[in-house]
């Protein structure tokens, strides 16, 4: 059955990967640019299946970054195609018009969702806890530090977050793309240890690190880094709050939220937790501050109307039975280093006394 589905995929993926091309070569020829049959779509068809060719081996990653454009490319060539075929039939306009409006189109989503990805904001919330003294944490997930979301992506991060001057830095999983290789050739780790706050700086796994099958890697080199991370495990910070960091669910031996609770229930209790699928278990737990990450709001737009429906809360805060939740779209990106409807973001959560 698997194998059925799979291919099914495939070839409705190869189909619509034709259409995209069929309506390309025919703006092309339009305007009097003809390619060769032989080469346009063995191409076409090798940057469309990149992302996957590029990692069967070393020597082939540069597919895996012209298949992260590649899915760009497909999400927004398809809906300009089908909007520009629709327009050709039911108007008088040529397919040389329509098509060109359509690549103008193109070239503007394309520079726009790059800027988005690439310059980050510093988005501010305020919640109220039984805490003894006012406590800020800069929090931030999905770096999917790899290719594209570099090491200057991740200075711009270290940056920001350093002059927040926080007390304490959240980083809530999918930190590295799968596997922490390119992280530590090009250096990463150091930039990361450049991150400055009072109590430290925590993090957790998430869905991606579990891909990669090499945890035990990618938290020896983040603990390098100066970055805890927490494993189905909760500590007690400079006698102030208790920070748990849950495992993913992608982890099917973690533990539950309750058999984490701190057994002394007297400072606040925040919770790190990559995938937001569960916000009732935490709160009925007793949770004050749950933060997680995962959902991208998509990342590309309409994709954002599909993890709204996935998740209770796919971005930002919200107050779920007494407890503070809050879901970032993350610092860096999955796939294409590009944001539509979304933008590339850190979190500066300010925990005031209730009294």
């Amino acid at each position: 059955m698997q194998y059925l589905i799979g291919t099914l995929i495939v070839v409705i993926y190869s189909g619509l990967t034709f259409y995209i091309g069929w309506n390309f070569n025919l703006w092309l020829a339009s305007i009097n640019i003809h390619i060769s049959n032989f080469i346009f779509w063995p191409i076409l068809y090798i940057v469309a299946f990149g992302f996957l060719l590029g990692r069967i081996h070393e020597y082939l990653r540069p597919l895996s970054i012209l298949g992260n454009y590649w899915m760009f490319i497909f999400e927004y060539g398809l809906i300009l195609c089908i909007i520009a075929n629709i327009v050709v039939f039911i108007t008088p306009l040529t397919a040389r018009t329509t098509g060109s409006a359509a690549i103008i189109i193109f070239i503007m989503l394309f520079v726009y969702g790059t800027y988005n990805a690439y310059s980050p904001v510093v988005r501010e919330t305020t919640v109220k806890m039984d805490i003894d003294q006012p406590l800020k944490i800069v929090m931030a997930s999905d770096f999917h530090l790899g290719v594209l979301s570099n090491k200057a992506h991740l200075q711009r991060f270290v940056t920001l977050s350093n002059e927040q001057n926080p007390d304490v830095v959240l980083l809530a999983g999918d930190l590295v793309d799968d596997k922490p290789d390119l992280f530590i050739r090009k250096g990463m780790g150091e930039v990361m240890a450049q991150l400055k706050s009072t109590y430290g700086v925590y993090g957790v796994l998430g869905n991606h690190e579990y891909y990669g099958n090499a945890i035990a890697e990618v938290v020896a080199e983040l603990k390098k880094a100066n970055v805890k991370m927490l494993l189905d495990e909760t500590i007690l910070v400079a006698e102030r709050f208790y920070l748990t960091g849950q495992e993913d669910s992608t982890n099917k031996e973690r533990k539950q939220i309750a058999d984490l609770a701190p057994i002394e229930r007297d400072k606040p209790w925040i919770v790190m937790n990559h995938t937001p699928n569960d916000l009732h278990s935490p709160a009925q737990a007793g949770v004050d501050l749950h933060v997680s990450g995962h959902t991208h709001l998509g990342q590309l737009w309409p994709n954002n109307f599909i993890t709204d429906k996935v998740f209770e809360l796919d971005y930002g805060y919200k107050n779920k039975d007494g407890m503070h939740a809050l879901v970032s779209s993350g610092f860096g990106f999955w796939g294409p280093p590009m944001r539509i409807g979304s933008r590339s973001e850190l979190w500066v959560i300010h925990v005031e006394p209730t009294n």
